[in-house]
């Protein structure tokens, strides 16, 4: 891919997560919900149609979370399908399929 063409899906990528303007910063100077972010922008710069996240909201005040939730929406709404691993029940009742492990074995699936 030519240089330009991935300075330009960063950039896309990091105004999608409301950090264009942090673009020059190093990671010691982003708090922890702008480092989950940037791990986000990371992810859909190369435009996946599958997204594997593990508790991507984790470490998130509930300011970030729901923006972080709305991007995974959006991107979904674009045909792109999510694995979203979490503990937070009320992440996982935004999901339109969700499968609970227990112990390692599936112990439900609600959809």
């Amino acid at each position: 891919m030519p240089k330009a063409e991935r300075r330009e899906r960063v950039a896309q990528a990091l105004e999608r997560v409301n950090l264009g303007k942090r673009a020059k910063h190093l990671p010691t100077e982003l708090s922890g919900g702008q480092q989950q972010r940037v791990a986000i922008a990371r992810a859909i710069a190369t435009r996946p149609s599958l997204i594997l996240a593990d508790e991507p909201t984790g470490n998130l005040d509930s300011t970030t979370t729901n923006e972080i939730m709305d991007i995974f929406h959006e991107l979904h709404d674009q045909g792109n399908t999510i694995v979203l691993i979490t503990h937070d029940d009320e992440i996982a009742r935004q999901a339109s399929r969700v499968v609970h492990i227990l112990d390692g074995k599936l112990s439900e699936v609600s959809l």
